[in-house]
């Protein structure tokens, strides 16, 4: 699935992209990494053994296209790109909210607009989405990233159904709180907060298992997978919700 692979990484530069990218090189892959910073490409391409920096801004469709034109063929596309900022709506900061939702969502359907028809025009690659357990359901202080993600999840489901049956699979990743420069914005306690390399080790077993989604760390991912179900107060009441918390979900 990986070696001799090439994997375009959007959103290699931090975090779990990075540590995606560090995994999946050692696991053989050829890999084309692109964010904003171009500069940490450079840097981590440099330590990896076939990697190529592609600096690209996913808020820009000129930027998108001229990346998915300079790429040349690939087997699949990890979208990881993501933005955080610890929003209320008593406090709503438009501006923030819109980059947001920019860098989640709509960076994440620039993307793939140029690399989906030449999947399906040869039938053949893999779309993985990195979602977030803060999708699943609204929660405190998540203006614009709740929404976004949900919205990348909801997208995701979209392409499944329309995907069955070719040679074009897309997949959902969950996870839960990352321990990256987003996170650290948080100042509340962040339950099973993991590493982005376990949050890499974890991400690459559910892309080998093939499964259409994957939501972790347990048992905390069960609180919002099942929590959907629940009545919306005590869903709130679980995470000590008051009327002025400022907490926000997974990031």
């Amino acid at each position: 699935m990986f070696k001799g692979r090439t994997w375009w990484i959007v959103g290699a530069s931090e975090g779990l992209g990075r540590a995606l990218a560090e995994a999946l090189d050692a696991r053989g892959a050829r890999l084309i990494l692109s964010a904003r910073n171009g500069e940490r490409l450079k840097a981590l391409a440099a330590d990896l053994r076939d990697a190529v920096p592609l600096q690209m801004d996913v808020t820009s469709s000129d930027e998108a296209r001229q990346a998915a034109q300079a790429i040349g063929p690939v087997d699949g596309m990890i979208y990881c790109a993501g933005l955080y900022e610890p929003l209320t709506a008593r406090n709503w900061d438009a501006a923030a909210a819109e980059k947001i939702c920019d860098v989640n969502y709509m960076g994440a359907v620039r993307v793939l607009g140029q690399i989906m028809p030449r999947f399906v025009a040869a039938d053949h690659g893999r779309i993985v989405l990195i979602g977030s357990l803060a999708g699943f359901t609204g929660l405190p202080g998540a203006i614009g990233y709740g929404s976004s993600k949900a919205a990348l999840m909801h997208l995701g489901e979209n392409m499944q159904a329309d995907l069955r049956g070719t040679g074009v699979s897309v997949q959902l990743v969950n996870p839960g709180f990352i321990e990256t420069r987003l996170t650290a914005k948080n100042h509340f306690g962040m339950p099973q907060i993991q590493t982005p390399e376990a949050a890499a080790a974890r991400t690459i077993r559910a892309i080998e298992s093939g499964r259409f989604r994957t939501s972790f760390p347990a048992p905390f991912a069960w609180i919002f997978t099942l929590g959907r179900f629940l009545p919306r107060g005590l869903f709130l009441r679980l995470f000590q919700v008051k009327e002025n918390s400022d907490a926000a979900g997974p990031a």
